[in-house]
């Protein structure tokens, strides 16, 4: 597992967990997952289908008790949820609202169910970006919309930690930027926004922090930058005469470097150009290429759900038997 240093400061901590293991009878949801996320920005929680992401929100949520081991929100256990829920907006699945209502009315009835001031929904539907659409009826609302009014929900008590569950599901490209914007946007006031989502590519552009869990087990926790830096960069490297290409992998392997078993793509920084063409020189080969490969999000995490388990040498078919099948 690849883990940060900001793991040993859970002082300013918004969310921990402690050697959280959650079990569904003989089903392992999650096994052993500490963390400690940093109050504010934009925190990326990413793994596969049946990874345990949604068992953990319900966990921190106060939904469902963890089989062992424990966790904090803002501060407060997990065991009495009704501490810190004033302090917690949420957004899981698909919003549900009221379709022959405004969004305005919609969003005072929950004010008052939730004994919130009802000024509150004027803030929410600015901050979203709904102003002019208001007295809309939600039937009429396109999918982007609302998922913003979800969002506007969920911010109804100004909340201090936002955990959103997939919210650009479904969106088109025009909505999915919409939604990042305002996520960096809600960070930038100082709140966290825990996002889980299956788009890589968004996450990279609009997260801070990860967490990547695999079929229960924790694989990595900290600033995305640090998981990038981490995974180390890439070359790749091309023969002017294809023939070569046999001798060229011989040659490089030979002088010490680590080559992708399918491909003439060396592991290595950018500045390793010039001794990877002295390596090509003296075994006789002119090079036509030396191309840096910048590591994109997907790239990383592909490669690091693919691995065994941390504790495992089970193969992934194998380890997917014991993990509740959440998402």
């Amino acid at each position: 597992m690849l883990t940060s240093n900001i793991e040993a400061d859970k002082s300013a901590a918004s969310i921990t967990t402690d050697g959280l293991l959650r079990q569904f009878g003989s089903l392992t949801a999650l096994d052993s997952v500490s963390v400690a996320l940093p109050r504010g920005g934009v925190v990326g929680l990413l793994g596969p289908n049946g990874s345990g992401k949604s068992t953990l929100i319900r966990i921190l949520l106060g939904l469902i008790p963890p089989t062992s081991g424990r966790a904090t929100v803002l501060g407060h256990s997990t065991t009495n949820p009704a501490r810190y829920a004033h302090d917690v907006g949420a957004l899981i699945e698909a919003p549900s609202f009221v379709p022959g209502l405004s969004a305005r009315k919609n969003l005072l009835s929950l004010a008052r169910l939730r004994g919130l001031p009802s000024t509150r929904v004027a803030e929410v539907i600015r901050i979203v970006g709904l102003e002019g659409r208001e007295n809309e009826s939600v039937r009429r609302f396109s999918l982007g919309m609302k998922q913003r009014l979800g969002i506007a929900a969920a911010l109804l008590p100004d909340p201090a930690l936002l955990i959103l569950d997939e919210p650009t599901n479904g969106l088109d490209p025009a909505g999915i930027v919409e939604i990042r914007q305002l996520l960096k946007t809600l960070a930038a006031e100082g709140r966290t926004v825990v996002v889980s989502s299956h788009l890589l590519a968004e996450i990279q552009a609009a997260c801070d922090y990860l967490v990547i869990i695999r079929f229960g087990e924790l694989m990595f926790s900290g600033p995305i930058g640090e998981l990038l830096d981490k995974a180390g960069a890439r070359i790749e490297v091309a023969p002017e005469n294809p023939a070569d290409a046999g001798r060229l992998r011989t040659a490089l392997e030979a002088a010490g470097w680590s080559l992708e078993e399918d491909s003439l793509v060396v592991r290595g920084p950018a500045t390793a150009a010039a001794a990877l063409n002295r390596a090509a020189h003296e075994a006789g080969i002119t090079l036509s290429r030396l191309t840096p490969i910048d590591e994109s999000l997907e790239d990383v995490f592909l490669e690091l759900t693919a691995a065994p388990t941390p504790n495992s040498t089970a193969a992934p078919q194998d380890a997917r038997k014991k993990v509740a099948t959440d998402a």
